[in-house]
């Protein structure tokens, strides 16, 4: 059987100040004619369809045309709710859907209920995972502790415990949208830190043929049959490394995975340039980035005037600017901003408590924050207002 592995669309995105939705356009035409001409016996779409949980028209408008595109080629598409998305407002209409193959998985009482498909060899259960935020679920798996391994490996225990109740040599596939150990994030993806403890390990998936990823936006292999297809676009420019696209998985007889890459379009390339002003306008080494989106770092040992504009003569598509000045004290604000990049909510809310007070938060206060933001976190994932 083959399948084709995509997730985190994050329909309704920019990147800075670009719209993205002619690029996702072209991104859902690119899915359909793959899944055409590659003969693919089922489509996989591993969470974070949308951005934001209140999506805007135009994206809904575009996940709309593709689930008819995908309907109408006859191919069962298995999809989940991600961290990004509102798993209420995505499930709307769910059981209608799966009349015509598109199959939503949005509610954590599904995960052992599976999307059943055929081929010449026999059965394949396909169980969707959706993103479970661990104080949501909780009591839907009686889970002793509120964290992401626990919740994930209760729900695997459903996945478990279903596919032994069939026929030996059935195959099974299991979506998921979770940080595994092993696997490498960038600055695009929201944190999903619960309990102090986001990463799952790869072991929690034992027992299936293939573990199709979402949620880390670079397309990475854990394990032979445990992998991330990455977002199909770049969100960031700490992505601009990645290579962007899909994978075509294909499952055999006895279970056995083989997967190759297929690439997606890219709407412009990403390009990270870093000097003084003067060397970034004048360095014939830079020739090649200038049709590239850009994201400038000045290294002046004082802020040149007006930066931007005059950089933007030359890179036309010229979106970021930072400032690294050589030699000069460094700037506090700017200092403290980037700590901020790679620090999680908790560390954030207990720096400015320092910062405030001159000393950080006492034992019971560190868990006064902590519950504090997981309820934030419980409000978000839930659709609410925070």
């Amino acid at each position: 059987m083959r399948l084709l592995h995509t997730s985190d669309w994050h329909l309704g995105r920019s990147f800075h100040r670009v719209n993205l939705l002619t690029a996702q356009e072209a991104f859902i035409d690119h899915l359909v004619e793959t899944v055409r001409a590659e003969r693919v016996d089922a489509v996989l779409v591993a969470g974070d369809i949308y951005d934001r949980a209140v999506p805007p028209l135009p994206a809904v408008e575009l996940f709309d045309s593709a689930l008819h595109r995908l309907g109408e080629l006859g191919v069962p598409t298995v999809m989940i709710s991600g961290n990004h998305d509102s798993a209420r407002r995505l499930g709307v209409g769910a059981r209608l859907m799966s009349r015509a193959g598109i199959h939503l998985r949005t509610t954590p009482k599904n995960c052992g209920t599976p999307v059943m498909l055929r081929d010449e060899h026999g059965d394949v259960a396909l169980y969707g995972l959706p993103y479970l935020e661990p104080l949501l679920v909780r009591a839907e798996f009686a889970a002793d502790r509120a964290d992401h391994t626990t919740v994930l490996s209760a729900a695997m225990d459903r996945v478990r415990a279903d596919l032994a109740a069939r026929p030996a040599g059935t195959r099974s596939v299991v979506l998921a949208h979770a940080f595994v150990a092993g696997g490498v994030g960038c600055k695009s993806e929201r944190d999903i830190t619960a309990g102090g403890v986001a990463a799952v390990p790869a072991e929690v998936f034992d027992g299936v043929d293939y573990a199709a990823l979402g949620h880390l936006h670079g397309a990475q292999t854990i394990t032979e049959r445990i992998r991330y297809s990455g977002s199909p676009l770049a969100y960031s420019f700490s992505e601009h490394l990645h290579r962007k696209g899909m994978w075509l998985v294909d499952l055999g007889p006895e279970g056995e995975i083989s997967a190759e890459r297929v690439d997606c379009p890219v709407p412009r390339r990403l390009a990270r340039i870093k000097g003084t002003l003067e060397e970034l306008l004048s360095d014939p080494a830079l020739e090649a980035e200038e049709d590239a989106w850009v994201e400038a770092t000045l290294t002046d040992a004082q802020r040149p005037y007006d930066p931007m504009a005059r950089l933007s003569r030359r890179f036309a598509h010229v979106l970021a600017l930072d400032f690294e000045p050589q030699g000069a004290a460094v700037d506090p604000l700017v200092s403290y901003a980037k700590r901020l990049r790679d620090r999680t909510d908790q560390q954030i809310a207990e720096d400015f408590v320092a910062h405030v007070r001159g000393h950080g938060p006492d034992a019971g206060e560190r868990t006064v924050l902590h519950h504090a933001l997981d309820a934030a976190r419980v409000r978000a994932a839930a659709g609410e207002t925070v």
